[in-house]
């Protein structure tokens, strides 16, 4: 499949003025390769600083552009709930809103359509230190273990969902956690994954959150906690018809 019948693209911002309009504008240029049907959604996710401002004027000034506003930080796990529920459309792509990977790729990822209902991409190179590489390392191998997984790449923002996925698929977590509970609960729920490499490239603007200790503390808490409910409470969770 080299097109798409339709395609919602989203990334949630926070703090990321200097970022926003080149995003969106990177999406409309590889959209329409991608799809006749697109929507790009902003999700800022109570930016302190002109965001806001610069996703509103965005979206006044194209129909495919849409901003979604929270009125307070939620977290990483908040601002993905809000973009899935926004989408529209028949397929769901979203990649952070820092700039480090190339939307243009996202054409890497379509193969793969037919055959999947999740495509998941994985940084070929990390651009980032030693230590954060480090603490990925370790993540990914322990949500491997925990929920059988062969994802290597679990929190690599650069997914495309059948839409349909959500239908079954509804995440609670509001940090950093939420890419393995997605990941993990479509698994268990019978949805075929795959893998695709992307490039990764060091932010240009901005401050990273990622490495924030209480953002990685109160990751391992949710993970722990998805842990238990998933065994506990996995008849909650629908096989999708027709898998």
């Amino acid at each position: 499949m080299d097109r798409l019948p339709s395609i919602s693209a989203f990334f949630p911002a926070y703090n990321e003025e200097q970022n926003v309009a080149a995003m969106v504008e990177r999406l409309t240029a590889v959209l329409p390769r991608v799809s006749d049907d697109y929507e790009i959604i902003v999700v800022n996710d109570g930016s302190a600083d002109g965001t806001g401002a610069v996703a509103d004027a965005l979206a006044a000034g194209d129909p495919h552009v849409r901003a979604v506003h929270h009125t307070v930080n939620r977290g990483y796990g908040g601002a993905l709930k809000s973009g899935f529920t926004a989408a529209r459309k028949d397929y769901v792509f979203f990649t952070d809103g820092d700039g480090q990977f190339d939307v243009a790729e996202v054409e890497r990822l379509l193969p793969f359509v037919p055959e999947y209902d999740i495509v998941v991409g994985y940084r070929l190179d990390r651009a980032e230190g030693a230590l954060r590489k480090l603490n990925a390392g370790a993540w990914n191998w322990l949500v491997r273990q925990l929920f059988h997984m062969s994802v290597r790449d679990v929190d690599c923002a650069f997914k495309l969902f059948k839409r349909r996925v959500f239908d079954t698929v509804r995440p609670e977590a509001e940090g950093a956690m939420i890419s393995t509970e997605v990941l993990a609960r479509a698994a268990r729920a019978g949805f075929r994954i795959t893998e695709v490499g992307v490039h990764h490239y060091e932010r240009r603007h901005g401050t990273p959150t990622g490495a924030n200790p209480l953002v990685i503390v109160r990751a391992f808490y949710e993970l722990f906690k998805l842990y238990r409910r998933i065994n506990t409470d996995g008849a909650r969770v629908r096989r999708p018809v027709g898998t």
